[in-house]
């Protein structure tokens, strides 16, 4: 028998964006929903800013690190400025996380234009 229930389709679809918004490991599933071509296009919407969140954090990321062990000088502010990236990082995906559940949409100023660039 068939369970054509709309409501457990709408948390399935709510339980799938959670996990792309999941800081690090989300980004995974997200690459892997966009070059598929699978999912709805909330999916998709979500999927691209989740990795386009990811790929701004690591890149950040890794340039503070690089800079910071190349400049003595700058060191401390640099690994400073890494950490509040890096919290930044989860704080925003938690607060999509938090905006799904509410039943809101997904979208960050500047973020979203970008992600919307991707294929």
């Amino acid at each position: 028998m068939k369970n054509n229930d709309p409501y457990a389709e709408k948390h399935l679809n709510r339980l799938k964006i959670l996990v792309y918004l999941i800081p690090i490991a989300g980004f995974f599933p997200a690459i892997w929903t966009i070059y598929s071509h699978q999912g709805t296009r909330q999916q998709q919407a979500a999927s691209r800013l989740a990795v386009t969140l990811a790929v701004i954090w690591l890149m950040g990321y890794m340039l503070l690190e690089t800079g910071a062990r190349s400049a003595e000088n700058l060191q401390l502010p640099m690994l400073l400025m890494s950490s509040v990236l890096t919290t930044t990082y989860f704080l925003v995906n938690v607060g999509l996380m938090i905006r799904i559940l509410a039943g809101k949409p997904l979208w960050l100023p500047g973020v979203s234009q970008i992600s919307d660039r991707l294929p």
